[in-house]
């Protein structure tokens, strides 16, 4: 069976503020350590009332300090609002705590809106336009310190220097992160849980189009989607409707706590409202263990990715829990013996 992984973005619901989000997910990541799931991620948001953790390197080492198995990593760091020496160095030392448990997954965008992406970068050494990649050529040559003769970055040791950086990932929700990584040879995570682009054709793209690198032999290619799971369709479809309601207030710019399910189910939907949760319902998988892998199995059929990492977001705690519980069984991982 394939592989199962986790996304987590820390939610915030109506009922849980924001510190009680951290503690969740770190109760989440024991949670699923022991079920068997093989990747924790962290995502990077800024200024979102609805995501607590906007530093997911703070974060991987709370979760990897209290987990046994699963490696963690973040989904990603946004690599334009940060000084690739930083990233470089504070990757390499959790990796140098927790050797081989640490991913770098990394995005080009900024993760919130305009005004707190030029908060987060106007002390930066800006560049104009689109600067992943330049951000990212600099983060890889302080591995290889292949700068040129005389760079004064020669002199600059990113610290703790008997230790490499962990294995990188582009993360992507179009075409772009698909065709860079197969080109530069590393692991490539697609969103397809808000991507407009086809996540078939992204992950085939990247498959067919891989080169071995230094970083990595053969492609690995992750396929990130939105999954709620309970005892049966009926309350899985329950669990949903706070997603429902929260994802339309997203598109209208409203990015506020995730909804309680009584608030979702006695909000007065027009009809044009509920064809575009209808709409929305095509990035969500929902059901009872069997109806999501019945769900899930044609576009993991046709894309072929190597692990599914799964996120939830649903209002209450113990239901996310025993989504990714259910999954885990559905999906035969093997269980781990609790110490």
């Amino acid at each position: 069976m394939i592989p199962l992984s986790v996304l987590d973005l820390s939610v915030v619901t109506t009922g849980t503020k924001p510190a009680a989000a951290l503690r969740n997910s770190i109760d989440l990541a024991r949670h699923v350590d022991d079920l068997g799931y093989v990747r924790y991620w962290l995502a990077e948001h800024h200024n979102l009332a609805s995501v607590a953790s906007p530093a997911p390197d703070v974060m991987i080492g709370q979760i990897a300090a209290v987990t046994k198995h699963i490696r963690v990593g973040s989904g990603g760091v946004m690599l334009p609002n940060h000084a690739p020496l930083v990233v470089a160095e504070r990757f390499k030392m959790l990796e140098a705590l927790f050797p081989g448990r640490i991913d770098l997954g990394l995005g080009r965008a900024p993760g919130t809106d305009g005004a707190t992406a030029y908060a987060l970068r106007s002390r930066l050494d800006r560049r104009e336009g689109d600067d992943f990649l330049e951000r990212l050529h600099e983060l890889i040559l302080w591995q290889t310190r292949e700068f040129p003769a005389g760079h004064p970055y020669n002199n600059v040791v990113a610290m703790p220097d008997d230790t490499a950086l962990p294995p990188i990932w582009l993360l992507g929700s179009s075409d772009y992160s698909s065709e860079l990584a197969a080109q530069i040879g590393m692991g490539f995570a697609f969103a397809h849980h808000f991507a407009s682009h086809d996540a078939i054709d992204a992950m085939v793209h990247y498959r067919n189009r891989f080169q071995p690198s230094a970083w990595r032999a053969d492609p690995h290619a992750i396929l990130a989607v939105a999954v709620i799971a309970a005892d049966t369709d009926a309350e899985a479809e329950r669990l949903a409707s706070s997603f429902d309601l929260n994802r339309l207030r997203r598109d209208r710019g409203q990015y506020l706590p995730l909804p309680s399910v009584e608030e979702a189910l006695a909000y007065p939907y027009s009809d044009a409202e509920r064809t575009s949760i209808l709409r929305n319902r095509s990035r969500l998988f929902v059901g009872s263990p069997a109806t999501v892998q019945r769900k899930l199995q044609p576009l993991i059929d046709a894309s072929k990715p190597d692990e599914l990492m799964v996120i939830t977001a649903v209002y209450d705690h113990e239901a996310r829990k025993k989504s990714y519980s259910l999954l885990a069984e559905a999906f035969g991982l093997a269980k781990r013996e609790v110490a």
